[in-house]
């Protein structure tokens, strides 16, 4: 099942969405949201007699996480060695503030204090209900579905800063979208990330050195999670530089696509 997050121009309402889609998890042109009453986080799928073309509504975040966002750093051993550094023996966390969350088809803010603004195409989860100490087996008990997600980050901050906070934390540097699809096996689903409709990176979720399950269990051995709350599960190799004006395609097998343009914060 796909769960949206859209307007019509009205309030912001939940759906799901209806119609044939392609290996890729990108939908026909008629398919049709079907209206759900209230937010299927909190008061389970509940569908109504409304239906919109999915062409004439404006997509959102599928999901403001009420608590946080959870990063994981140096999933991916290749992106590791770009990074210039080894894999970790534990999955490195960090946290992005619900603020930075935006939906595809939002611009992402090129911040003033930053002149080396990052892509990083990634698998995102959303947690379902509260939850801590999850063991691995039971992960998927804990788990509401799945999105595309692009972890933007200030690499110059980064660096500068040691810690993740502000270099991650900006307005608009989490792009989340563009449903929640509640029905996914993530343990090898294609990664790709297109810079202006050049391919910068394609891997697997297999690639991963903590797949989903540790991630989960690791997490909430840390933090009690909260329904709504995201984990990125971080990024393949080809991260790099994205200016005002470039256009950025991630796409997840099974899911679908999340696309942001790059604009001026001034």
């Amino acid at each position: 099942m796909r769960i949206a997050r859209f307007t019509t121009g009205d309030d912001p309402q939940f759906g799901v969405v209806h119609g044939d889609v392609d290996e890729q998890g990108l939908p026909a042109d008629d398919s049709v949201l079907v209206g759900l009453a209230g937010d299927p986080l909190y008061v389970g799928v509940q569908l109504t007699d409304q239906e919109v073309p999915l062409t004439d509504v404006r997509l959102l975040s599928p999901v403001i996480p009420r608590s946080k966002v959870v990063g994981v750093g140096r999933n991916y051993a290749a992106h590791a060695a770009e990074m210039g550094g080894e894999a970790p023996a534990e999955p490195l966390l960090f946290l992005k503030p619900n603020t930075s969350v935006v939906g595809s088809g939002d611009p992402v803010f090129h911040p003033r204090q930053s002149h080396e603004v990052h892509y990083e195409g990634e698998l995102a989860v959303v947690i379902g209900r509260i939850c801590r100490d999850v063991p691995t087996e039971r992960v998927s008990e804990v788990v509401y579905g799945y999105t595309v997600g692009n972890d933007v980050t200030a690499r110059d901050l980064q660096r500068s800063d040691v810690q993740f906070t502000r270099a991650k934390g900006f307005d608009s540097f989490c792009p989340l979208g563009p449903w929640i699809e509640t029905e996914l096996d993530p343990s090898d689903l294609r990664i790709t990330t297109h810079l202006n409709g050049d391919v910068v990176q394609d891997a697997s979720t297999k690639d991963m050195i903590f797949d989903v399950p540790a991630l989960v269990s690791y997490v909430s051995s840390v933090m009690t999670l909260l329904p709504g709350d995201v984990i990125l599960t971080g990024t393949p190799s080809g991260v790099g530089p994205m200016r005002v004006g470039d256009e950025v395609e991630v796409t997840v097998a099974g899911i679908g696509s999340l696309t942001n343009k790059v604009v001026s914060r001034d």
